[in-house]
């Protein structure tokens, strides 16, 4: 069917896939990632860590870190036009889902159906915020935890989408 969004035109949609990679940037699914285990002893900028240390590493932090990212806090899909930055952990400034060996395994298959179900949310519907409310006054505050989330709900109303059939 014309016009209809499927897995099988995912690869075409390439601003929601930079969307999609600035949001994992912002807001990685594990924002602190599982701990590890020094397996020697080493230093890092300075810091000596002993063999055996627990590790955890911040993702959340790095992604944020202004040495690695202009206006690092700005929501700016654009920043990875002609970037081969990707999510499989070989730029360590970037790592959604961990990095190396213990990369998380599902991440191909999640970031698939980020893609998927946001397409198809962004197809088959116009998104109203309630009545008064103006995008501009949203509190973006978030919350910390295992996750990191919005302090408080966003609350959206979908419009249904019709298209025009043409032929």
């Amino acid at each position: 069917m014309k016009g209809r969004v499927d897995e099988n035109y995912i690869n075409a949609l390439n601003y929601l896939k930079l969307v999609v990679k600035e949001t994992l940037r912002l807001h990685p699914p594990a924002p602190l990632l599982l701990p590890r285990e020094c397996g020697q002893a080493c230093e890092i900028n300075g810091y000596k860590i002993p063999i055996k240390s627990k590790v955890i590493v911040n993702a959340w932090a790095i992604a944020r870190d202004p040495n690695y990212w202009t206006e690092p806090e700005r929501f700016y899909p654009e920043r990875f036009i002609d970037s081969d930055i990707d999510y499989k952990g070989g730029n360590f400034e970037y790592i959604p889902f961990g990095a190396g060996r213990r990369i998380c395994p599902g991440s191909s298959f999640g970031l698939r159906n980020i893609e998927l179900a946001l397409a198809m949310l962004l197809y088959h519907f116009d998104w109203m915020l309630p009545s008064g409310t103006r995008s501009e006054k949203l509190d973006m505050t978030e919350e910390f935890g295992v996750t990191v989330r919005r302090k408080d709900d966003l609350l959206l109303f979908p419009v249904v989408y019709h298209p025009l059939n043409v032929t």
